[in-house]
């Protein structure tokens, strides 16, 4: 098999992995070729709009475990490929001084067991880093069960590391994946984060220490592949940040692409991770709890109203909020108030009262925030009214009937020219 057929299979077997995004964090351990402080990697972009890409690939799709909901299982009758070590790094390189890509996304199947996998990897960044001088983005997988030592020697030659939960609860291992336990998913996500916390302590003492996973480690979560709820996922992705302090969890809806009766049989609604994503965001930048977004009693998000829309209408005894004098942390709150038009009005009311036109300008998404602040003590509108039922139709009175009836994502193109094409 010719390296051109390689890359065709182990690329496509790559892309059910979505947790590469990059950082643009500094790599100074080596300085040759390749950088990525001036405008970060993959699934980033520019200030002047450029978007940055990855070579995202296995090494090889060969694997020892049987996990049913996964495209590279053993049981899977698909095309096989695997590289070499001096295979991918040549062929990264190539890619890279060809200006194709600037940065490498390294995953893989389990072959002949965890260690042998993890070698092979490890082979193959030593010659990308040492023999090519390359000091440009790598984010590459923690093989499960892998010793912790080759897990550490990766994590000094990678900017990220990421280590897959796959699903969200002990069972579902056991019933898709039986060859892992929650015990063998979290050894890698806790060596990595042990060693992200040693190599801060040895930076302070010796500053030109190499750097071990300068930017962090994420994980990823299928979603809909089993009957967890969201609110089981969203408990799980809190308590990843709390304790290893993950960058990132990144939900990937399921792909039909097995055969156990225990696997749906259609994919999930791309709303339902989309809507996870939301939640995300608010575990991390807005200051919410799991249990403020979803409760054991309603465990599924809402699929009309974003995360944030949804706890303020179970909350409507804390609303409406004065915009010239609610807390910093209240405002965040608001539906149709970000971060950043947060800051901005902490900022524009010191020097005057604000009124709706003056905070339309300050970039708050009126049509949702008109129904939860007041300014000077009135409302938008006289005919606004603080009502579960009023507000809830208003806010969802936009959405055209399918929406309401079946939601789903929306599509770049109609369907004659989806049919056209």
């Amino acid at each position: 098999m010719d390296l051109a057929e390689k890359l065709t299979i182990l690329a496509d077997s790559a892309k059910y992995d979505v947790s590469c995004s990059s950082s643009g964090a500094q790599n100074k351990n080596y300085a040759i070729i390749g950088n990525t402080s001036p405008a970060g990697c993959c699934h980033s972009f520019s200030e002047d709009g450029r978007c940055i890409s990855l070579l995202k690939v296995l090494f090889t799709n060969y694997c020892i475990n049987d996990c049913k909901y996964c495209h590279c299982r053993n049981s899977n009758d698909i095309p096989r490929a695997a590289f070499t070590p001096r295979e991918l790094a040549e062929l990264f390189i190539g890619f890279y001084k060809r200006n194709y890509v600037e940065g490498l996304f390294l995953s893989s199947g389990i072959v002949k067991s965890p260690d042998y996998t993890a070698e092979l990897l490890l082979e193959a960044l030593v010659i990308i880093r040492k023999e090519y001088g390359f000091a440009g983005y790598i984010h590459v997988k923690a093989i499960p069960g892998a010793d912790a030592r080759l897990i550490y020697q990766l994590g000094l030659l990678a900017d990220r590391m990421s280590a897959n939960i796959e699903l969200p609860s002990e069972s579902s291992l056991k019933l898709l994946a039986p060859q892992k336990s929650r015990e063998k998913v979290l050894a890698p996500i806790k060596q990595i984060q042990t060693g992200i916390v040693a190599n801060k302590e040895e930076i302070t003492l010796y500053k030109h220490a190499p750097r071990f996973v300068p930017a962090g480690q994420s994980t990823q979560m299928i979603v809909g592949a089993t009957d967890d709820s969201d609110y089981k996922i969203i408990r799980l992705t809190e308590g990843l940040y709390n304790k290893f302090n993950l960058k990132r969890v990144y939900f990937s809806a399921y792909v039909p692409i097995g055969n156990h009766p225990a696997l749906p049989k259609t994919a999930p609604p791309l709303l339902r991770e989309h809507r996870l994503y939301q939640a995300d965001w608010l575990l991390r930048f807005y200051g919410f709890k799991a249990e403020e977004i979803l409760t054991e009693d309603k465990p599924f998000l809402d699929p009309l109203l974003d995360p944030k829309c949804n706890w303020a209408m179970n909350n409507l005894h804390l609303f409406p909020v004065e915009v010239n004098s609610a807390p910093y942390e209240m405002l965040l709150r608001v539906p149709g108030i970000g971060v950043k038009s947060a800051r901005r009005i902490m900022m524009a009311r010191r020097g005057s009262t604000l009124d709706f036109d003056a905070v339309r300008r300050l970039g708050v998404v009126m049509k949702r925030a008109a129904y939860f602040i007041t300014c000077n003590g009135k409302y938008m509108h006289s005919a606004l009214k603080m009502e579960h039922g009023f507000i809830y139709s208003s806010l969802t009175a936009s959405l055209p009937p399918e929406a309401t009836e079946n939601p789903t994502q929306y599509s770049l193109f109609a369907p004659s020219q989806l049919l056209l094409n």
